[in-house]
């Protein structure tokens, strides 16, 4: 029965109410309840009805518990409660007690709900009669109201049962069905106490749910189909075992009931878990006041195990498939990330949560860090169309055809592009973005290629974020069915203590936004974040999950550590004939190179000779100008060397010339003679490689260490 709780409010002046005589004459008995206290009196015609004598009750509805069988309490409750609730004035309910000699008697009580004048319900006063008798002379209609009643709890109970089997169907795992048999209350409404659950795995059978807390037996964990367990007994017959009593369980069952004792277990129903006619589990369901099952009781619940056992069967069958799915994925993602000096590197993937079939939990989102020679490393995210097996295979193809592209010393855009005609000839419909960074950690120059990927952010150290908007190329591909294979570089300088953080979509993706404004929140986020670029990583995935969005997550995010000593930096970049953007992005990658290695007051020099032998290149060469930059084997001495060279595929040697008042060539090599420090031609192949070099002071700090 309902027990409001003791509160520090006062009883009323003209409580309890006084019982009439007349009500004892008629055999009934009265009680008052206050609403505010909690308190239940009851006069003594209530004391006899109820079989509890005056000591044995303390005024509190909770000490009749034990003379209202659990049941019949939870239907009187409900029916309290919807009448104090809807603001009725008055309530009328049978239902039983248990009398000291364990016999039931039907009981009618009739309340009168009081309340102030704001509509509170403050007070109950009603009376409680024995109306077994009532019942029984009027058999007839009590038949009629009996078999209504029993038609109405057989039909409550198969609604449950197809309601606890419907949801279940949509269970991804054993334990979702678990959880949904405890947590849809469908169990408790069948008067069900407590649930336990086994599968087999061989010839034995392993438990997956042990029941209440505390009630786990750690023999029966796992057990051998041939013991004497009910469980076990429901397995090899593939029929249901119905226990109706405790003393029944004991016999039949003694080595497990001494670890039952304390349960009150009064009867149990053990079912096969069975899907295409093969035991896969069985389910015991314990009750702790009731006797016995009828034979339409005993149907639903057979109905039960076998709508349970059909979903269980679909849950590990999603499990297994996911488990290969992920699998799959973690396989085809790299097992480790190198330890890069000068460099802090966080990576994490967290898998697709959409509710399809199985294995669309796994996606093509990638990430790879790539050991380039001259302690450069190759930094890659990419995304991969689709959301399966499939994309998860081609997603593995193209991490190992980048990172062999990287490895072979290619310019990041001819790494982009002919990883675009591989998945090309691929012979498979996908597309994939990506996003490359080559970077140097030792001189924080970063060169970055987009192929239809989103922009990646930098944020500084002392928080502050923004996006870099790069320009790029089509998605790989595409880029080469369309037979355009141009991906702009893009040269940016991480500082000490800034990071550079690369993602995928999946990071971005908010229901009902567009992709801008998705942006703008990542951004926020990462510039709230933790400075620690592992803690922040965590703390985006995180953020990824509270979204809910149904696409997979790659992030990488690449931290430049203090300064230290400047190793030697190499950079490269090819320029094709007609290209006057790459030829742009080739002088802003020497301006930005040559100022992180510490050269800054040569820095225009360098960039008017390295551009004028590009140029040369271009104009008297047919094939394309490949430009690097590099520092000669660190510092030594009280100087460093910057070295740059421009290779062509023409083995034409350079001449300089003298060019007249009016000329508008033949300046080029003599710029270079008065600029660089010192410069020659070297042969290469069938072409040649035109390099100068220029000789920079240390700086006072560097000299130190």
């Amino acid at each position: 029965m309902v027990d409001r709780g003791a509160s520090a409010l006062s009883l009323p002046d003209d409580w309890p109410a006084h019982s009439d005589p007349i009500l004892a004459l008629n055999r009934m008995g009265s009680f008052d309840w206050d609403l505010d206290t909690g308190t239940f009196h009851m006069d003594p015609k209530a004391h006899e009805i109820f079989d509890v004598r005056p000591e044995e009750y303390d005024g509190r509805p909770g000490s009749l518990q034990g003379r209202v069988p659990a049941t019949e309490g939870r239907r009187l409750d409900a029916a309290v409660s919807r009448a104090i609730k809807d603001g009725s004035e008055n309530y009328g309910a049978y239902f039983r007690v248990r009398r000291r000699d364990g016999t039931l008697r039907w009981t009618h009580t009739q309340g009168y709900i009081r309340r102030d004048e704001t509509g509170r319900p403050r007070r109950v006063i009603g009376i409680v009669r024995d109306a077994t008798e009532e019942l029984l002379d009027s058999r007839a209609r009590g038949e009629q109201e009996a078999r209504a009643a029993i038609t109405a709890v057989r039909r409550r109970q198969t609604d449950v049962v197809q309601a606890t089997t419907a949801v279940a169907a949509d269970a991804r795992t054993v334990q979702d069905v678990i959880d949904v048999l405890k947590d849809s209350h469908g169990l408790t409404r069948l008067g069900v106490a407590s649930l336990v659950m086994g599968l087999v795995e061989g010839d034995r059978i392993r438990l997956v749910d042990g029941g209440p807390e505390g009630s786990l037996v750690p023999e029966t964990v796992v057990t051998r189909i041939d013991e004497q367990y009910p469980m076990s007994e429901t397995v090899r017959t593939l029929g249901p075992c119905f226990i109706e009593s405790a003393e029944e369980f004991a016999e039949r069952y003694p080595v497990l009931w001494p670890h039952l004792t304390g349960l009150g277990i009064t009867s149990a129903a053990y079912l096969p878990l069975i899907a295409q006619a093969q035991p896969i589990g069985a389910m015991g369901l314990l009750y702790d006041d009731r006797h016995g099952f009828t034979p339409e009781e005993r149907n639903v619940l057979v109905a039960l195990g076998s709508g349970i056992g059909q979903s269980l069967q679909r849950a590990m069958f999603y499990e297994q498939q996911s488990d290969l799915a992920q699998g799959l994925q973690q396989a085809m993602l790299p097992r480790t990330i190198p330890e890069v000096p000068g460099a802090d590197i966080a990576v994490r993937y967290r898998a697709a949560s959409n509710r399809g079939a199985p294995g669309q939990d796994i996606g093509g989102d990638w990430y790879d860090v790539i050991p380039l020679p001259g302690g450069r490393i190759g930094c890659v995210i990419g995304d991969v169309q689709g959301h399966d097996t499939h994309a998860a295979a081609v997603m593995g193809q193209l991490r190992i055809v980048l990172r062999a592209y990287a490895s072979e010393g290619h310019a990041p855009a001819t790494v982009m592009a002919r990883a675009s005609v591989f998945l090309e000839e691929l012979d498979t419909e996908r597309f994939a973005t990506c996003l490359y960074a080559e970077a140097d950690p030792a001189t924080g120059v970063i060169q970055l290629v987009r192929a239809g990927h989103i922009d990646p952010f930098l944020r500084d150290a002392d928080g502050t974020c923004r996006r870099l908007r790069l320009g790029g190329g089509l998605p790989l591909g595409l880029s080469a069915g369309f037979d355009f294979l141009e991906y702009p570089v893009e040269t940016v300088e991480l500082l000490p203590g800034q990071t550079l953080l690369l993602c995928t979509d999946g990071l971005v993706e908010e229901p009902g936004s567009d992709l801008d404004t998705g942006m703008e929140l990542l951004r926020k986020v990462i510039a709230t974040g933790p400075d620690d670029v592992r803690d922040l990583a965590d703390r985006l995935i995180e953020v990824a999950g509270e979204r809910g969005g149904s696409d997979d997550v790659a992030l990488l995010l690449l931290r430049r550590e203090g300064p230290g000593r400047r190793p030697g930096g190499r950079l490269r970049r090819q320029v094709e004939p007609g290209d006057p953007r790459a030829l742009a992005e080739a002088r802003r990658m020497i301006r930005t190179a040559v100022r992180s290695w510490g050269a800054r007051e040569r820095c225009d020099e360098i960039e008017l000779v390295a551009d004028e032998l590009i140029t040369n290149a271009l104009m008297h060469t047919d094939g394309p100008a490949i430009v690097t930059v590099r520092v000669l084997n660190g510092p030594t001495g009280p100087d460093r060397r910057l070295r740059a060279e421009v290779e062509d595929p023409s083995s034409a040697l350079p001449r300089r010339r003298e060019a007249g008042e009016s000329g508008v060539s033949g300046r080029g090599l003599l710029l270079v003679d008065r600029l660089a420090d010192v410069w020659g031609v070297e042969a290469r192949g069938g072409g040649k490689c035109v390099w100068c070099e220029f000789v920079v002071p240390l700086s006072e700090g560097e000299r130190r260490d």
